[in-house]
């Protein structure tokens, strides 16, 4: 399972595993409890291999972050709850995002990354530099040519 397959779907608590395609949108199962639900066209999903963190020099793939994360706490749980007070979030992320665009990253964005992270390691998911390791290797092909 890859981050490519993962997804937030506003509204909805929590993540959703994509699952299969119909005519009018997708089945994507909840992290959370495993139901399956239909999602269509009209809800607002974002894939978590498409989303980036701000900071002052560049935007930084969400994969980083989450890779971040787990360096800092072992391949464990965060050490901070998601429902942590906005200083105690803020100054969890400025250690494991110095750079942090304070501007721009809001306390809700962390809350979101932090229990992202969590819900990925309950599930088994703790490998989030596969993406990574892959798009390093496009990254130097590039720059070599």
């Amino acid at each position: 399972m890859g981050l490519d397959k993962i997804l937030a779907i506003s509204g909805k608590p929590g993540l959703f595993e994509l699952t299969a395609q119909t005519r009018g949108g997708f089945v994507a199962k909840s992290l959370l409890d495993g139901k399956k639900i239909a999602v269509n066209m009209r809800h607002n999903v974002s894939i978590l291999s498409e989303i980036a963190i701000y900071t002052y020099t560049e935007e930084i793939p969400l994969v980083e972050v989450l890779e971040k994360i787990k360096e800092k706490e072992n391949g464990g749980a965060t050490s901070i709850n998601h429902k942590a007070s906005k200083k105690e979030m803020e100054a969890y992320f400025s250690e494991v995002l110095p750079d942090y665009d304070e501007d721009r990253v809001y306390a809700s964005d962390m809350k979101k990354i932090i229990q992202w992270y969590n819900i990925l390691i309950e599930n088994g998911f703790d490998d989030f530099s596969k993406e990574e390791k892959s798009e390093t290797k496009e990254t130097k092909k590039d720059e070599e040519e």
